[in-house]
């Protein structure tokens, strides 16, 4: 159940380009998270039956043992062969419990790191998606400024000339002041 599921998660996220939705894929995702959600609790109260049973058979076992041993200390072979009986059968039906109990628990653990790995998946998906969504929104607003006659100040070439004069000037005002500065302590002398 959740290889198919996993499957189809790891497909889209390693998938060499983004798709053209990203929206859809998180959806897709959650609903793969949702059905692993549902597909654990189902295994939990799979488990919690699967106990309840092991525990009546148990109890069915001892009462068989316990009959039979009432049988044989008042001599009632067929009652002792009657709860021998009894008591191998549901000794057999202990095994076989005992073993689906450790059989779902190893699956039960086994889903629930796999729904781990894809919550942790869902939301690494979701913070790149808000990341390339905000990416997506920054570049959109530096194209409209664009087209309205802006731009980019990386790219604006009057803007990177404005200020090299900018810095030029402040050199030149820091050079005049150490120059100033210089000439009078000369006088000083």
């Amino acid at each position: 159940m959740f290889e198919r599921l996993r499957d189809a998660l790891r497909a889209a996220l390693e998938a060499a380009t983004p798709p053209p939705d990203l929206r859809d894929l998180a959806r897709q995702m959650r609903e793969a998270v949702v059905e692993a959600k549902v597909g654990v609790q189902e295994m939990r109260a799979a488990l919690g039956r699967t106990e309840g049973e092991l525990t009546l058979e148990r109890q069915r076992l001892a009462d068989a043992e316990r009959r039979g041993r009432l049988a044989a200390e008042i001599q009632d072979q067929e009652t002792v062969a009657v709860a021998g009986r009894f008591a191998a059968k549901h000794r057999e039906r202990v095994a076989v419990l005992e073993r689906k109990l450790t059989a779902q628990r190893d699956e039960l653990a086994l889903a629930e790191r796999e729904l781990s790995d894809m919550q942790g998946q869902l939301k690494a998906a979701d913070r790149g998606r808000a990341e390339t969504a905000g990416e997506r929104s920054s570049e959109q607003a530096w194209r409209d400024l664009q087209a309205a006659g802006g731009a980019r100040p990386e790219t604006d070439v009057a803007d990177e000339l404005l200020r090299s004069e900018v810095d030029r000037a402040a050199r030149e005002r820091a050079a005049e002041r150490q120059l100033a500065e210089l000439k009078k302590r000369m006088r000083k002398d």
